[in-house]
């Protein structure tokens, strides 16, 4: 049961310090289902700062990149805290402390 991390939309100014298309945003998503089927999942975004060196351009950024941006942008603290909170999500599926629904049908 592996962490999904995607890329769901990024903003960039069309123009910055010479370059075009310079991301300034990473929308990500994180999910994990386990062996029985149970989901959790997670979706923000984080703001970068300046574009690394070298460069990327707009067209060379590949999905992996832009989830490792993310990644670094938030910290390893925070990205341990997304990945517990889902596992916690799925926990609560495996044995629910709460329920809903009426007595009678």
């Amino acid at each position: 049961m592996a962490f999904n991390w995607s890329v769901t939309a990024m903003d960039y100014n069309l123009s910055q310090d010479g370059h075009t298309n310079v991301v300034n945003t990473v929308h990500w998503s994180c999910s994990k289902t386990d062996d029985n089927g149970n989901t959790g999942s997670a979706y923000s975004s984080v703001a970068l700062g300046p574009p690394g060196t070298p460069f990327v351009e707009w067209a060379d950024i590949t999905e992996t990149m832009a989830v490792d941006w993310a990644k670094a942008a938030m910290g390893a603290e925070e990205v341990a805290a997304v990945e517990a909170n889902i596992d916690a999500q799925i926990e609560a599926l495996v044995n629910p402390t709460t329920g809903e629904g009426v007595p009678w049908t």
